[in-house]
């Protein structure tokens, strides 16, 4: 039986939405994508969204938007996806990486604290898995800093602090203290890459609260002015008769999201609600099997959260790193795909090359060299799961 790792769940829903898309007469960024924008402002309670072509590109603009370029200092978690800590390069900022913390793979907050300088501008904490991080913790530490803050910009001074960027982009439909990820950062970014528990097939979304003295409509307008080449009308807005006419106010970027895509994310949200409490069902049952051989597991709902379920990550207790391939190799005889989240970014040779040292990092290290992450999503059958659990048992018996 063969089980993939993390296909789309595209059903006949989002497929007839494309259709009429295409057959709309307009394909590109429209009434569509600015349908699915307040369709996710108004469930994650934040005043706007912007749906942009990536959860990098939301991530970057975010920090573009608060200024932040050479001189400033952006931190974020040695254990993460590139796109974390690749937004921080591309707009000139110093990137700093803090470890993990021994039992958990959410930074660790102490060395968080200690990162800091009156450099420090943004940290760009990760909601690693659906899971989110400790928010209450992290404002904590920005409040505490308020003394060392500089600010350049007046987004920066109305915020009075270190912003907190999250990469929330595996924890779309998660939540924290019973409000959705998305409405407690200052700024959030989503992705719904073709991987993702929702999908537009490349997409992402950026939600912020509102801060006090700065008008939300003027960020929205500021974030696509970014995201198309600087151009102050959209092409929507330039098929009014008489419209023609445009200012080009910087010289920026191209990364907005097409009705093509929305279409996709318009019919998924509809589904979404169904398709998170399936992840949940998948999760509670992968638990029960694997809790009792002391398989350490994301914890992905606590009583201070409810993650999104998109990641099922283990940590095998005791196995070397060559022990962790032969185990993944050995479910791919079975047809069952396994993959790793995340080589940390020490270990890559961009970072390397910047001076990141894995030994910097010994508690990545250790959580990488044992993770294995399962097939979770929902496409998986009742009999694929318990085939899953099945051949995990039993290749594990070999190592524990």
């Amino acid at each position: 039986m063969f089980v993939p790792f993390s296909p789309p769940d595209i059903s006949d829903l989002e497929v007839k939405e494309v259709i009429e898309a295409l057959r709309s007469g307009w394909i590109t960024t429209g009434p569509r994508t600015k349908k699915l924008e307040s369709l996710i402002a108004e469930w994650v309670g934040t005043p706007k969204c912007v749906c942009l072509n990536s959860q990098t590109a939301c991530a970057e603009l975010a920090l573009r938007l608060l200024g932040i370029g050479e001189g400033d200092e952006v931190i974020t978690s040695a254990y993460t996806y590139t796109a974390s800590a690749s937004v921080v390069c591309h707009v000139g900022a110093t990137l700093k990486l803090v470890d993990v913390q021994p039992d958990s793979l959410e930074m660790d907050y102490d060395a968080l604290e200690r990162a800091i300088t009156d450099k420090t501008k943004a940290i760009i904490p990760v909601d690693l898995g659906g899971v989110p991080c400790d928010y209450d913790r992290i404002f904590k530490i920005v409040e505490s800093k308020r003394n060392l803050f500089k600010p350049s910009n007046d987004i920066q001074k109305a915020i009075g602090r270190i912003a907190v960027c999250a990469d929330t982009a595996h924890a779309f439909g998660a939540k924290y203290h019973g409000k959705m990820i998305g409405s407690i950062a200052d700024f959030s970014s989503f992705s719904f890459h073709a991987v993702k528990n929702f999908t537009t097939a490349e997409g992402g979304a950026l939600t912020w609260n509102h801060i006090n003295g700065i008008s939300d409509e003027d960020i929205y307008h500021k974030i696509q002015l970014f995201s198309l080449h600087g151009q102050s009308k959209d092409a929507l807005a330039k098929t009014k008769i008489g419209a023609w006419e445009y200012d080009i106010v910087g010289t920026w970027y191209k990364c907005n999201m097409t009705d093509v895509a929305a279409a996709i994310g318009l019919k998924q949200f509809e589904r979404y609600p169904d398709m998170l409490k399936r992840r949940k069902e998948i999760i509670e049952r992968y638990d029960e099997a694997f809790k009792p051989l002391g398989v350490k597991t994301l914890p992905h709902y606590d009583g201070d959260y409810e993650s999104s379920g998109h990641l099922y990550i283990t940590e095998v207790p005791g196995i070397a790193y060559e022990q962790r391939g032969e185990i993944i190799n050995k479910m791919a005889e079975r047809e069952i795909a396994c993959n790793v989240h995340y080589k940390p970014l020490p270990l890559h040779t961009a970072y390397k090359e910047m001076g990141f040292d894995i030994k910097d990092y010994p508690n990545a290290y250790k959580h990488f060299a044992r993770e294995i992450t399962l097939p979770l999503h929902t496409c998986l059958t009742d009999e694929q799961v318990e085939y899953v659990i099945k051949g995990y048992v039993e290749v594990l018996r070999e190592y524990l």
